[in-house]
């Protein structure tokens, strides 16, 4: 179990996954930048968190639903929990079942990045409501669609994985050296992080020594 100020943001999950640098950037450096991609998301999670709840048929919308585990030493809030109406044989209301749903403004991507944050929502409200939550979704703005997610035992397993290892990286309290992939060029740390001009082969120290000499 983890004290409150030993919590960590459920998002810190989906950053540490996609890249350790950027996670280390934000969640040990303190720092954010934005660029246009990350001012969308922003936006589309804002819009989220201040909406009304409201009823449609036999579901429940709450937005902004406050999330935390103490087990897995995570906090933070879902952008939207439909609660699922459960009857038995006489239709009467057994219970409603909590169906996490995650926003992200790009489109569904192969890596399971996303689906370890939805779960971990999941496995905040299992842990709140004390019930078994089997599945949610994950929202694609680009694409104007939703993706079901199951969380099963290997998912499950992963994102408990995953929480231990972030909680080991941020106590680390060590930014790894910056390498380029593919990934860096939608980052809204590109011209912060330099990973083309300080490499794993390269130190800051060496890289200025080199700018130095050139003037």
């Amino acid at each position: 179990m983890y004290d409150e100020e030993d919590l960590l943001p459920i998002s810190a999950l989906q950053h540490i996954l996609y890249c350790e640098r950027q996670c280390a950037l934000i969640h040990i450096e303190r720092m954010w930048h934005e660029n246009r991609f990350t001012a969308e998301g922003r936006i589309m999670h804002d819009r989220a968190h201040h909406a009304d709840s409201e009823s449609r048929g036999n579901i429940r919308l709450e937005f902004g639903v406050p999330l935390r585990s103490l087990r897995l030493g995570l906090i933070g809030q879902a952008d939207e929990v439909e609660y699922h109406k459960v009857t038995n044989y006489r239709n009467t209301v057994v219970k409603w079942l909590p169906f996490p749903v995650e926003y992200k403004r790009g489109k569904a991507k192969q890596e399971n990045w996303d689906r370890v944050q939805l779960c971990a929502q999941a496995l905040c409200l299992e842990e709140m409501l004390e019930i078994d939550i089997p599945a949610g979704a994950l929202f694609y703005g680009r694409q104007r669609r939703r993706q079901n997610v199951i969380f099963d035992l290997s998912l499950r397993d992963e994102t408990e994985a995953a929480t231990r290892y972030l909680h080991t990286f941020v106590g680390a309290r060590k930014t790894p050296v910056a390498l380029f992939t593919k990934r860096c060029e939608r980052c809204s740390f590109l011209d912060i992080c330099l990973p083309r001009s300080v490499g794993r082969q390269k130190s800051a120290r060496g890289y200025l020594k080199t700018i130095m000499s050139k003037k």
